[in-house]
Parts: structure tokens; sequence; C-alpha cells
């Protein structure tokens, strides 16, 4: 039977069902698209974020040409400002998914000495900054190509990294709020754009970026009171940076009582009103802050090496205890308290400390303050341990300071009847070399102090403050730069929002407070060997400071009208001592004697 390789016709009927089931399947299609699973909101997010990536690359690829073709000294300082802003619109979710490459691409223009002690020149917009403004010098042409061309490959791996990051809501939410604690306490301060101080409509361009990605979640429609108060409390913020006459004279004490925080606490509640979790994870800085300036928001036990550390008040009572027992040294004739006496804030009062002995002689460095000591991530001026726990063991055993064993300690105190009742209480192990240690930085993490007259006037007391206080609050955080490394509001050198670390800094501190030569201790300089920690010195606290004196590693200043005198001169640079790792800038702050009492006044409310 012969086979015909020619189709038939199809018959009327079928043809119709064919036409009509197209159309159908084409209905269904079109009503999935338009009626289907909507993107979440940080889906959204993430494809807003992705562009305004592509926004920075194209900034940073126009910056790099006006670089190339030689533009002028304007063009190519409007180009730097233009990425600069563009890269503030990604800075929240960057800085939180990528603080890696955050850092290079916006990271201090100091060479950074890495776990490895591998040195590590700067790169990013500071670099760039420096040789751009107050005006770019031809000399240094070869210098900003090269910078901006490591500054748009750092962009292409932002958006690599970028692209395989997952956002959540519960992140999104997060980053928003640190973002906002990264204005008050970097931001305004002047941190991150340190010569061209362009750091207000900076500020505006990343609030901008926020409120817009905020309108990706249907607040609207799950409160729409609160939505309301989000938009005026975003627009009052943006309002009062743009209003600003310029840098210096910046109101930054208003702005974060009455912008700033209240921006922070709405996010929080917009948070919660979507039903948005916040995290439980640990961290230094609660992250259910409302604002930076609440009280109990900083976890005291956060910086210890194993869970199973944190203070309890038992242990806390117990290093009490030790820590005014001449058990733990070497003659039973000093404790802890010798040269951290609780009524002078933890310090002695003395340039430097004592040693043990009857000869007179003293050891290297003054007695900082214990208080607040366990919001820091290293200890001692030199940084040399992490844990308090190190510092107690390192102290005890110091031939100088305590000349004391720890074995001995423990076989005394296993021999004292109440003493091993305690560490049973506290340890199930009972007395051990670790259980010791641990009781006594349970006592000194217990010593916290954040309920200053400052704190108060957050809180909601206005008059906590004077006139001349509020000024020198406001040239602290401003004109001064005090806060570029005392950071708001630990007021130490744990660097915000992600309060991790803990900075050292070179200021040039003078042997003698005649200011003829640096000072020869040089500081982290003793450990790590490496060049820009020559003279390197941890940023201790400036809360109780009206109580420590006298000041620096050394005690070289006898009082805060001193110290304020060496930092508007420019630090040792300032005084003549040519040191090339200076991180303090050495140019003159030019602070009026009515601009000095007033920072002395406020460190004072401190």
């Amino acid at each position: 039977m012969a086979v015909s390789c020619e189709s038939k016709p199809a018959r009327p009927g079928i043809w119709w069902l064919l036409v009509l089931g197209a159309v159908i399947l084409s209905f269904v299609c079109v009503y999935g698209l338009l009626n289907g699973p909507r993107p979440r909101p940080a889906q959204l997010v993430k494809q807003a974020f992705m562009q305004d990536i592509n926004g920075l690359d194209s900034a940073v690829s126009q910056l790099q040409g006006a670089i190339r073709t030689r533009q002028s000294a304007g063009a190519v300082q409007a180009a730097f400002l233009r990425a600069r802003l563009a890269y503030k619109r990604v800075e929240f979710i960057a800085a939180y998914y990528s603080p890696e490459t955050t850092r290079a691409l916006n990271g201090p223009n100091i060479p950074d000495v890495d776990d490895d002690l591998r040195v590590n020149a700067p790169e990013g917009f500071q670099v760039l900054e420096e040789l751009i403004f107050p005006a770019p010098d031809s000399a240094n042409r070869a210098e900003m190509v090269h910078q901006v061309t490591i500054l748009r490959s750092n962009v292409h791996r932002l958006r690599t990294i970028s692209e395989t990051n997952e956002l959540t809501d519960s992140h999104v939410f997060d980053a928003m709020r640190l973002e906002v604690f990264r204005i008050i306490s970097l931001g305004i301060t002047g941190f991150d754009s340190p010569i061209d101080f362009s750091s207000l409509p900076e500020s505006v361009a990343a609030l901008e970026s926020m409120q817009e990605q905020l309108g990706h979640y249907p607040l609207t429609e799950t409160d729409a009171a609160l939505a309301e108060k989000l938009t005026k409390a975003f627009g009052q913020a943006i309002s009062a940076l743009q209003s600003a006459r310029n840098f210096d004279s910046f109101d930054r004490l208003t702005f974060i009582d009455q912008q700033a925080n209240v921006l922070s606490g709405l996010l929080l509640d917009a948070q919660n009103a979507l039903q948005i979790p916040v995290f439980t994870e640990n961290r230094l800085l609660s992250p259910s802050a409302r604002t930076l300036t609440d009280t109990g928001i900083f976890d005291a036990r956060y910086f210890v090496d194993f869970a199973e550390q944190r203070s309890t008040p038992d242990r806390v009572a117990l290093g009490k205890k030790l820590f005014f027992n001449p058990v733990l040294s070497g003659d039973a004739n000093r404790t802890c308290a010798s040269c951290h006496q609780p009524e002078r804030a933890f310090t002695d009062g003395e340039p430097t400390s004592l040693a043990i002995g009857t000869n007179g002689s003293r050891i290297d460095r003054n007695a900082p303050t214990l208080l607040n000591a366990a919001f820091q991530a290293v200890q001692f001026a030199d940084s040399r341990v992490v844990f308090l726990e190190d510092q107690a063991s390192d102290v005890i055993r110091n031939r100088q300071e305590m000349h004391g064993s720890l074995p001995d300690a423990v076989k005394a105190l296993q021999q004292n009847a109440q003493y091993k009742t305690l560490f049973v209480r506290s340890y199930k192990e009972g007395v051990t070399e670790r259980t010791l240690k641990n009781a006594i930085a349970s006592y000194i993490r217990s010593l916290t102090t954040l309920d200053s007259r400052v704190d108060q006037y957050f809180r909601g007391q206005l008059s906590a403050l004077t006139a001349e206080e509020k000024r020198g609050f406001n040239l602290f955080m401003g004109k001064g730069k005090c806060a570029t490394c005392h950071f708001f509001p630990l007021f130490n050198g744990t660097v915000p929002p992600a309060y991790q670390e803990t900075e050292s800094e070179v200021l040039g501190v003078p042997a003698t407070a005649d200011g003829k030569q640096v000072d020869s201790d040089v500081g982290k300089f003793v450990l790590t060997k490496r060049e820009p920690h020559r003279h390197a010195f941890k940023t201790p606290t400036l809360r109780n400071v009206a109580k420590t004196a006298p000041y620096m590693h050394n005690g070289v200043y006898k009082t805060l009208e001193e110290v304020v005198d060496f930092y508007n001169k420019g630090g040792g640079n300032g005084l003549g001592f040519n040191l090339p790792n200076q991180t303090l800038p050495f140019d003159k702050l030019d602070l009026t004697q009515p601009e000095k009492s007033a920072l002395v006044a406020f460190m004072k409310a401190l």
C-alpha cells in the first residue's frame, strides 16, 4: 500500500479548535503576567540597587575621562563630586553586604596593616579627594589616573559581588537604620570627606536613596499615618542638611536630636508595622536600637572570647572582690585599684603610674580609665591584647605593675573557704586561672557609664546642657574634627556603625609640654614593626575625661585646655616633628579662644 508524503488539509472544525486554544493560552499567559506573584520588596530593592551601581560606574567613568583628557580643574572636581554622590546612593546596602569592597571604595587615605601584618596602600575616593582638592596638581596626574582606574575596578567588583547577594527585608531595614547611624557618627563629621567637606550634600544623597528604596514596601497600605510620618521625617532631615550655610555652622546637635533620631526610630516602627523580623543576633550595638542615644543599646558583654565567659551578677561581684584584693600581687601590697582608683574614674592621677616597689620608678605609660573599657575591641594603649581577660593576665604578671603569679593566686584562693564558695557559685570548675581572669574582666565590663548630661539631653532633658556646651558639641562634631577619631556616641575609637574594631592614631604626642620633640615611645610599632604603627596609640574614650587627667599616653598634658591647644596646632606635625605617618590632620584648626573654651566645656559634660 502506497503512503503519500503530502499532508492533507486540516478539517475546518479542528482548525477553529486550534485557533481557540491559542487564544485561550495567550490570555492565560497575559493574565499570569499581570496578576501573578509580584516581586518581593527586597527583590525590587535589589533591582534598584543594581541600577544605582550602574549609575556609580557611569559617574566614575566620567571622572576617569575628565582626568585622562586633562579637563579643567573645575570639571574634574565636579565629576568627582557627582561620583561621590552616586556612591552615597549605594552606600547603605554596599557597606552592609560588601564591607571590604566598600572600604576599598571609600576607606581612609592612610595605609592599612591587616591581620597578617601586610601593609596595604590606601585607595578609593578619599585618596582621589586629596589629589583633586583644593586644586588638582598636574604633577600628580599619573597618580590620579592610576587611582581612578583602581576605583572603577572596585566598582566592577562591587557589581559582581552584589549580583549574587540575596537581599532580605530584615537586612534592608537593618541596613537603613545603620546608615542613619553612619550619617550621624561619620557622615556629618566629615570623616570621609576630610578635604572638601562635602559631607552634608552627600548625606542628603544617602537619605534620598533610602527613601526611594523604602517606597518598595507597602507601608501606606499597612499604616498610612506612619508612612506620612516617615515621609515628613525624611523631608525634615534632608531640608536641615540642605539649609546649612556651610560645614562648620551646621547645627549637628539639633539634627541628631530632632531629625536623625526621629528618623531611625520611625524606620524601626515601620519594620515592626510591616511584620518584618528584627534581628536578635549578638552585636555590640543592639539590632533593635531605635537611636544611638537610647539607654541599654550597647552590650558591655559583647567582646568576649566564648559565650560562656559572658558576665553574670555573681561573676561581677566576685571580680570586684578580687579587684581590691592584694592576693594578686607579688608582694601582697598592691591591688588593681592601686592604679585604677574609683574616685579618679579608675585612673591614678599620675603622668605615668608608679612601678611596684619603693624606688620611685615608673612604668612607661599613663593608667587609662577602666570606665567603658568594655566598649573597646582591643586593650592597652598599644592594642596588644583583645580581651579584658588577657589584659588582667598581662597586668598581674607584669614585673612593674603587679609582679604576681596566676598559679600562686589560684593556690591561695583555693585555700580560702569564702572565695572557694564564691568561685563554685560562679563557675562549675571553681577556682582556675581562666575563671580568675574572667571574674576580674566581668567586673571591669560592669564599669559602664553612658548617662552623662550629654546623654540626658538626647533623652529629652533639654536643660541638661548649657548654651556653651551645646556649641562645644557642634565644634566637637564639626570644625574641631574631634569626632572623626572619638566617634559618637561612645566617644572612643570603636568605629561605627558596625562597632567591630577600635582604631589607633598617630598624633605626634611630644615628650614634654614645651613640644620640642616627639615622645620616644613608638607605641604599636613595638608589636608589629610596621611603619604605619610607629607612634600609634589606641584612641581612648573621652567620657569622664574631666576626672582622668593628666592626658595622653605619657601624661604630658595636665589640662584639657593644653590638649585642645595641641590639636589646634595640628598635632606633632603642627609642632614641626615631620612625621610622615601622622594620621591626625596637621592643618591648624584655627579655633578661637571662645571655641576652645566651648570644646572643653562640652568634654567636661561627658
